[in-house]
């Protein structure tokens, strides 16, 4: 493949509500994370991937966006907007928008006019069928719980939204939408933004009267009318949220060839800790083997045909230390072993805010502190079907989004830094011995662990180009696998349990990073790896 500029970039993704707060109403804003570039820039990362700070009323948190043109107030003006992608081009770094075209805020202009009447011009843009109050059109589920249909009063039709039902489904078939998306996109690319990452993109192609969420018969087509209408002659890096998406299917958005999307996100190691064919609130041990299936499918299969995006976390997962890592006695060095696996492979890494720090789940103690729409819906929903509340909240504590969502913490005071006011969401409180005024005066913390990882992947060919190779499938304990490019190898090994595992690999290796001091050469013939132990060893004859 020809190299891009995204093949050696490093992503961090911010959730603006939850990052910094500048003028003290709780909130995150625009002139928070301004604040906060220096703190960027050292980390290394060089785009920075924003969640919605569209208008919108916050029925999902902004991925219900009411004007696609401003710029919701509680997180600033359109003005600081553009000082925003300024600043960052002035240091190298570059913005990627959030781009939710699914569906729309029931409060946007668009949807206002479509349900006043059947004839209105803009009833088209979205989906509508007959039915009467009570009988929705179909069986068709929302993903937040509930009928995916809507009845809407006023003309006695129901209306399709797959999540919040302020969230109206967008009709992707009627050429006047796309125009539409088409034009708003150009617009924030003569902005100076470079690119974006698409929401739930592979439900736009749906097909609801034949129950087809994702995936559906005229994707493809859309996506390449986008890529020819928007970004295609533009050197922009674009990555769609596909759920569904399996190599096969990566390759059709990511292979250059087709002229669709730059890479995809891809969840199918998000569902290996929850019991096969229930809800992901259903929870069950990761089973190694099985991660190891899933990460070395899409790197051998994607190779030469398309590229990776790589990550842990975001906004939707909760904390992957305290997910598959040790929020406890080895929180820094399950952490750092957790990056430099990730890391260490083929595509381009995405980090959480806060992964860098190796923040950890909310730590709530009770239901009623979880806000997010989809925790309070499931604990609605459970409750009915007669689940306990033990078993509510164990679910809500390991997986619900609100983990992802407390507030960055950038020091030890009571509201980390993060607000003067009353955050919206409380700070986690271990706080005090977890944040970035403590990572950067650490010279062993997770924040330079990361730091080194990003260097790599801009000094290194072999991490960008280099191709990838399982070892020891089924054992249990250990993930490791090799990188090779143009004669030279790198041999990556994890322990990723907090007990100690043997280890052999035949010959000697200089030790490029290590989450633990080590010797500069290893003899890997007789390796006892220490709990969480991970290195990068370059093989030598």
């Amino acid at each position: 493949m020809e190299e891009k500029w995204w093949m050696k970039s490093v992503v961090y993704q911010i959730y603006p509500k939850s990052f910094c707060d500048s003028n003290g109403d709780g909130i995150g804003d625009l002139n928070g994370i301004r604040s906060k570039l220096p703190y960027l820039e050292r980390l290394g990362v060089d785009v920075l991937w924003l969640s919605p700070v569209y208008a919108s009323p916050g029925a999902d948190n902004g991925y219900d966006i009411s004007d696609y043109y401003g710029i919701d107030p509680v997180f600033g003006t359109m003005e600081e907007m553009k000082r925003l992608i300024a600043e960052c081009e002035d240091r190298g770094m570059k913005i990627i928008m959030d781009l939710v075209v699914n569906h729309t805020s029931d409060e946007h202009a668009w949807f206002v006019e479509a349900r006043k009447s059947k004839d209105n011009p803009y009833r088209d843009y979205y989906i509508w069928r007959p039915g009467t109050p009570g009988a929705p059109p179909n069986e068709l589920a929302s993903n937040f719980g509930g009928s995916a249909w809507e009845y809407s009063e006023e003309t006695g039709e129901y209306y399709l939204h797959f999540y919040h039902k302020k969230q109206p489904d967008l009709n992707w078939e009627n050429p006047a939408v796309r125009k539409e998306i088409w034009k708003m996109m150009n617009y924030w690319i003569d902005l100076g933004v470079g690119g974006f990452r698409m929401d739930v993109i592979d439900l736009i192609g749906k097909d609801p009267d034949r129950g087809i969420k994702e995936n559906g018969p005229k994707l493809h087509e859309y996506l390449q009318e986008m890529n020819r209408e928007t970004f295609g002659k533009k050197d922009l890096l674009t990555v769609g949220e596909c759920w569904g998406a399996t190599p096969e299917i990566g390759r059709l958005y990511s292979d250059p060839e087709r002229r669709e999307l730059s890479m995809i996100f891809q969840f199918e190691q998000i569902a290996l800790d929850k019991v096969p064919g229930k809800q992901r609130w259903d929870l069950k041990p990761l089973y190694l083997p099985d991660l190891k299936k899933v990460f070395s499918k899409w790197q051998t299969q994607m190779e030469g045909k398309g590229w990776n995006s790589l990550f842990w976390n975001n906004h939707d997962l909760p904390r992957i230390v305290s997910r598959w890592g040790d929020d406890g006695a080895y929180r820094v060095e399950s952490a750092k072993m957790l990056a430099t696996l990730l890391h260490g492979m083929k595509g381009t890494p995405y980090i959480y805010q806060g992964e860098e720090l190796g923040m950890t789940n909310a730590g709530f103690s009770r239901i009623e502190d979880f806000s997010d729409v989809e925790s309070r819906n499931m604990a609605q929903s459970r409750r009915a079907l007669g689940y306990s509340e033990e078993d509510i909240l164990r679910s809500l504590k390991k997986k619900a989004r609100d983990n992802a969502r407390t507030p960055m913490q950038w020091d030890d005071s009571p509201k980390a830094g993060f607000t003067s006011g009353e955050p919206w969401l409380p700070v986690n409180p271990n706080c005090r011995e977890i944040n970035a005024r403590q990572a950067l005066a650490d010279d062993a913390s997770v924040f330079y662990h990361y730091q080194k990882l990003i260097r790599l992947r801009k000094e290194e060919p072999i991490l960008v180009h280099g191709t990838y190779s399982l070892l020891l499938p089924e054992d249990e304990q250990i993930y490791a696998y090799t990188r090779s490019w143009q004669g030279k190898t790198w041999l990556i090994v994890c322990n990723f349990y907090g007990t100690c595992a043997s280890f052999s690999y035949e010959g000697e290796g200089r030790c490029v990073l290590s989450n633990y001091e080590t010797e500069e050469r290893r003899d890997l013939r007789r390796v006892t790896l220490r709990p969480y132990e991970a290195g990068i060893y370059e093989l030598t004859e």
